[in-house]
This record gives structure tokens, sequence and C-alpha cells, in this order.
């Protein structure tokens, strides 16, 4: 996977890469991660960094290296800041599923002003478009919209390589709260396509808006799932 110097300190970039990997259960709870000289290998860098990319995954207690046998995986769930529950994924994970993310496009839109995406963004905004696969089969849609002023300069590795909560994060802008809301949709032509299912079949509908401390909107997502291949389940701890 291709990382780059501009995008900041190269270890760091390990890190969340092989972070995104631990949550989506490539490399599950109790595992051997690959070796060190595996990642120098992988990511083409040296190995102090892929040591230090260990040692902060290390620190937040994601890993442990053990003498002789390597670097285990010892917790496999996010400290998330969207909620005190755990998220959808996580859950999956935990009950041994593997989550794969697929970027399908990036762009910067111009927004009819009529539409209830001017309402929001303005006249432009970026779109994201990714697909989830849950054991190798398309499971989740998802199209994200997000203030353009809070992505200025992102490029597309931006964009495949983490989530959108933490890139947000890097931009220094501090969510404040959600609004989810749930309904239920036809498959049209595309989503039949790509998450492979019979046109016109149902699907669960989620929209998500993110709000920053002064109330205005940061991203707007519309997500589709097949959940005749798996239900939607949330856990709350109180």
């Amino acid at each position: 996977m291709a990382i780059t110097r501009k995008k900041g300190p190269l270890y760091l970039q390990i890190k969340k890469i092989i972070k995104e990997r631990i949550l989506h259960g490539v490399y599950p709870l109790g595992s051997i991660i690959p070796s060190e000289p595996q990642l120098e290998s992988e990511f083409q860098v040296s190995k102090m960094t892929v040591r230090n990319a260990i040692q902060e995954l290390a620190q937040e207690g994601y890993v442990e290296k053990r003498s002789g046998i390597g670097t285990r995986v010892i917790r496999n769930t996010s400290l998330s800041k969207l909620s005190k529950g755990k998220r959808f994924t996580e859950l999956l994970v935990e009950e041994g599923h593997q989550i794969a993310k697929r970027h399908l496009s990036t762009e910067l839109v111009a927004n009819d002003a009529q539409s209830d995406l001017y309402a929001m963004f303005g006249q432009r905004c970026f779109r994201i478009e990714r697909l989830y696969l849950l054991d190798g089969k398309p499971y989740i849609h998802y199209a994200h919209y997000l203030r353009a002023d809070v992505f200025a300069g992102a490029e597309r590795g931006d964009f495949e390589n983490q989530s959108l909560y933490d890139l947000i994060e890097e931009k220094q802008v501090k969510l404040d709260h959600f609004r989810d809301r749930f309904t239920t949709a036809a498959a049209d032509g595309k989503l039949a396509e790509l998450l492979e299912v019979s046109p016109g079949g149902s699907l669960l509908k989620r929209l998500r808006h993110s709000y920053d401390e002064e109330g205005r909107i940061v991203e707007y997502s519309v997500g589709h799932y097949n959940t005749e291949m798996q239900h939607y389940i949330v856990s709350y701890d109180i």
C-alpha cells in the first residue's frame, strides 16, 4: 500500500493502516500480525519506522510484543468518540467476521441551489463513495457528503486508508453530536449491482448528520445495508 512523506510521518501512516486492519478483522483478536521484515517489505520503509508504528499500537493497547512469538493483537475495538456504544463494524468483527472497505470515488460536487445538499453545505461539498464487504461479499454502500472547507486540500489517498472520523479529527474539527434516521429503500439499478441484490429489493437505509460544536454540519451520510446478509446491530453500554 502506498504511503508518502507529504501525508505526515511514515510510522503514523503505517500505524493507521494496521489499526484499520485490526478493527476490520483482517488481523483477528489473538492473531499474530505480519513480522517486522514483512511490514518493511510491504511499505518499503526502514526497520525503525515499522518499530515506531508497532510501539504506538502497543501504547494504545491494540498489540503486545512477545519475545520469540511476534506481535499479537490483544484489542480490536476503538476508543470511539461517537458514543459510549461500540461501532457496528466492531460488533461484527467481535463475532468473527471480516470487514473490508473499498473506495469507489472521491469528487468535489456542485450543489443545485434548490437541493438539500445546498441547504446543508452551500455551493460545493465533497462526495465520497465506499463499499463495505462482509467476509468478502458486498454488504454496505455509503455515500458521504463533507463540508468542502474542512477537507480543502485533501487527496484521494486520504480517504482510502482511514476512517472519515479520523480525518475529521486530524482537521482539528470536534464533532459534538449526531442524528441518525433509519428507513427502508428499494435497490435501484446501481445499488442492486454493487450490493449484488435483485433490483427493487428492500435495503435498510441509514441517514446520518454529524455536527460540530457550533452546530454546523460537517458530514451527511447515506448508507444502504443488505440486511438479508446480516442484521443491523446496536449495542448500548450503560
